[in-house]
């Protein structure tokens, strides 16, 4: 990248509001976000988002995507990674004395994995359930939310219990708690509601593995008895699908970008 080239994008990205938007499209990334969730998000009027997203888009950093008769912006991740590497390479000339890099996921231990949604009482608490169960020992899971409920959903307990799986340690727990000192180091992050996803977070020490899970709340759904048992069900079975693609990935033989990919690529499970 060009000096010229980095300190336009330096201009564009120095504004407190385009900043913000482009940091909950990377926080989203690589999956599209519709311009009224953020507008809603960031408590934005329609001119002052269009205006954000134009200059983004001018700049390369996001783009427009249509699905069917919606729009969705996505961050462009080649255009932010390569000023971070224009800052590492031309500015630090390199030196991780100077300009440290993330750290890769641990080699030498069992890698630790949590699911966070706004409550934790259904979704992160399944998906913890089964990345205990069905990693055999090659992975430690945990789960927690943003705002976390008084104790895990009645349904949620129910169909993981009529599955098999041990719910006797299973409760709601706060995402502070992860964020301690003395907390586990976490080496995948995975968001499963687009509220959590969508939340101003500290960073993870270490630059875990991340990626945005998104799937339906079935605390919300309506109806019968059966029907919101189904919504749990449905839940249950797309998120087994997930972790079965995950917990078979070869850790060992794959370096951190494929490693990305192949964790993004589950969410078309």
């Amino acid at each position: 990248m060009e000096q010229s080239d980095a300190a336009d994008l330096f201009a564009l990205l120095g504004h407190p509001g385009r900043l913000g938007l482009f940091r909950l499209l990377m926080r989203r990334a690589p999956q599209g976000v519709r311009p009224g969730e953020m507008a809603r998000v960031l408590d934005l009027g329609g001119s002052t988002l269009s205006a954000y997203l134009a200059a983004l888009e001018a700049g390369g950093l996001i783009q427009a995507e249509r699905q069917g008769r919606a729009i969705y912006y996505r961050a462009v991740t080649g255009r932010a990674g390569a000023l971070i590497g224009f800052l590492h390479e031309d500015c630090c000339r390199g030196r991780p004395d100077l300009c440290p890099l993330p750290l890769a996921p641990r080699e030498d231990a069992m890698p630790n994995v949590i699911f966070i949604c706004t409550g934790n009482s259904g979704r992160s608490i399944i998906a913890e359930t089964l990345v205990n169960a069905l990693g055999k020992g090659r992975f430690r899971a945990y789960s927690a939310g943003t705002h976390p409920a008084k104790a895990p959903h009645p349904q949620a307990l129910d169909l993981l219990a009529r599955n098999g799986h041990d719910i006797r340690n299973l409760h709601s727990k706060p995402l502070s708690l992860f964020q301690q000192p003395d907390a586990p180091r976490m080496d995948f992050v995975f968001t499963l509601c687009d509220a959590a996803a969508n939340e101003e977070c500290a960073p993870w020490p270490g630059g875990p593995i991340s990626a945005h899970w998104g799937l339906p709340d079935p605390s919300l759904a309506t109806g019968t008895e059966a029907e919101r048992a189904l919504a749990y069900a449905e839940c249950y079975r797309a998120l087994r699908r997930r972790i079965e693609a995950f917990v078979a990935l070869p850790l060992e033989t794959l370096d951190r970008m494929a490693l990305q990919r192949h964790v993004d690529d589950i969410t078309e499970a």
